[in-house]
């Protein structure tokens, strides 16, 4: 069900790319059930010119290793599970491979069931 946009600067390997893309995953299922398998994921990298950011916006150190997470996901979870969210994947992705908390943004763009086609021309989700 969740579709992951993840932006980034250029110059990071392939191996980076899949840690981050399996830590966001692995955080939407721990903590809000997203189903097993449901990985659909955008990786994105951008030059200094296409990444542009505040690195001190709400008083947050960020530095040129800032990724941008925006997760398009069913409406209904509640602050609680996003908050869990947050914090599962910036732990995660502390882990593997290594992202400063600092330098993770986080956006949840919520949407209906009556706005996914996975193929098909169908909206398997609505009757």
């Amino acid at each position: 069900m969740p579709l992951v946009r993840i932006d980034m600067r250029k110059g990071k390997s392939p191996e980076y790319r899949r840690e981050l893309g399996d830590a966001v995953y692995h955080a939407m299922v721990e903590a809000i059930g997203a189903p097993e398998g449901d990985q659909f994921e955008i990786i994105a990298e951008h030059d200094e010119s296409g990444l542009i950011f505040n690195p001190n916006y709400q008083g947050i150190d960020r530095s040129d290793d800032v990724v941008f997470v925006q997760i398009f996901l069913n409406e209904g979870r509640s602050v609680e599970q996003k908050k869990a969210l947050y914090a599962k994947i910036v732990e995660l992705l502390g882990a593997k491979p290594g992202i400063r908390r600092q330098d993770v943004v986080i956006n949840l763009v919520e949407v209906s069931k009556a706005d996914w086609s996975w193929g098909n021309g169908e909206a398997q989700y609505v009757t």
